[in-house]
């Protein structure tokens, strides 16, 4: 009987038991045949072909040890240069994606027995660098590429060419300065003493135009009118210095007034210009859990932050089963309350204050809020995003 066409049931489905990976102890490396069951193994062996290359192997057997073990070393090598790179990666995760490929050379052809010794042997021959650890052995390619040296090497020359020129820079700046000063004469100041060359010259100071002209005119007068017009001109000066005084009081309340509204501007300014953190637990805020590594027990259920650890882990406890649990931010998200409900801003130019929700924008992801604490208190705030601010517990 003849063999199956190429389109009936049995070739299909011989076609499909052949695909992906089967069992290695059914794996022929010296003919690079892979049988499906033991029965099939049996016949390859017992083969004229397979006979042929034991022969061939047994007049040499270390030649081809060498072969699979270099072929093995080099594909090995390779996936891990162009895959990881120069990562820090465990060795077990590259060896199960090289022989995820059908024709990969099987270890039990070459020199190694197992992948550790394999890892160590990589580590002595300077071709990884290689570290142990309670998860098992992690390997970092050493990238001897001479393009990549030539690249490296031609990066530092760079920055260091940089360096120079900033520093030519600073010196060429710092030599212009030095002309300039050279160049202008600085005058020093020189004191004189207070000194008349006359007894009885009568020293005068004229503070300004219109004293001097005042007091001019009120010589004169005084020396041409009686003692009534000099108490009037008495009492208009008193009345004069009261006016002066009240203008100059307020005057000060101006500058206070003006003083106090600059402050709040300022603080207000200041925390505009507050650039965002990456990081926003507060503790007392009520979060949602969003990983699913935990299960569904904890998937999507809240809790309140007891404590926060270096500003990115928080110490949970679970609102439903009052379970504690230390968690990274990543796997958290914020809290939307009701309208009315009290908020704690966590990120941006008011982060720290205390709220109301006022309303809920759901068009742009962001909602209104009433500053409660602070020096803003009463201010009302749009636009504030969802992910930076929580329900207080």
């Amino acid at each position: 009987m003849g063999k199956s066409d190429f389109l009936t049931p049995k070739a299909i489905a011989n076609r499909i038991k052949s695909k992906g990976l089967q069992k290695l102890r059914w794996y022929c490396q010296m003919c690079q045949k892979q049988c499906r069951d033991e029965n099939g193994f049996k016949c390859h062996c017992m083969s004229e072909s397979h006979q042929r290359q034991l022969l061939l192997a047994s007049e040499n057997p270390q030649q081809f040890m060498d072969y699979f073990s270099e072929e093995f070393r080099n594909d090995f090598l390779e996936l891990l240069r162009r895959r990881f790179g120069t990562k820090r990666v465990h060795n077990n995760i590259v060896y199960n994606e090289y022989i995820s490929h059908r024709e990969h050379i099987h270890m039990n052809a070459t020199q190694w027995e197992t992948l550790t010794d394999f890892t160590k042997w990589l580590g002595r021959e300077g071709l990884c660098k290689v570290d142990e650890t309670p998860k098992g052995w992690y390997i970092q390619y050493i990238d001897r590429d001479p393009e990549t040296i030539r690249r490296q090497l031609e990066l530092e020359k760079k920055k260091k060419q940089d360096l120079d020129d900033e520093e030519k820079t600073a010196k060429f700046i710092e030599e212009q300065v030095r002309r300039g000063l050279e160049g202008k004469e600085q005058e020093a100041p020189t004191f004189t003493e207070l000194s008349r060359e006359n007894d009885e010259e009568k020293v005068t100071f004229n503070l300004s135009k219109g004293a001097c002209s005042s007091s001019g005119a009120t010589s004169s007068k005084s020396s041409t009118l009686g003692p009534s017009a000099l108490k009037t001109i008495g009492s208009s000066a008193s009345v004069k210095r009261k006016e002066s005084s009240q203008s100059s009081a307020q005057s000060k309340e101006k500058k206070k007034k003006k003083s106090a509204l600059d402050e709040i501007m300022e603080i207000e300014e200041e925390k505009k210009r507050t650039a965002r953190t990456d990081y926003w637990l507060q503790p007392e805020i009520i979060v949602k859990i969003i990983t699913k590594k935990l299960g569904e027990k904890y998937h999507k259920k809240k809790g309140i932050v007891k404590e926060v650890i270096d500003k990115y882990t928080a110490v949970v406890k679970m609102i439903d089963s009052g379970d504690k649990l230390k968690l990274d931010q990543t796997h958290l998200e914020t809290v939307i309350p009701a309208p009315g409900k009290r908020i704690l801003v966590l990120n941006g130019g008011y982060r720290g204050n205390e709220g109301t929700l006022e309303s809920i924008n759901e068009k742009t992801f962001s909602a209104t809020i009433i500053i409660e604490t602070g020096p803003l208190k009463g201010r009302r705030v749009e636009g504030i995003q969802y992910e930076d601010f929580s329900k207080l517990a």
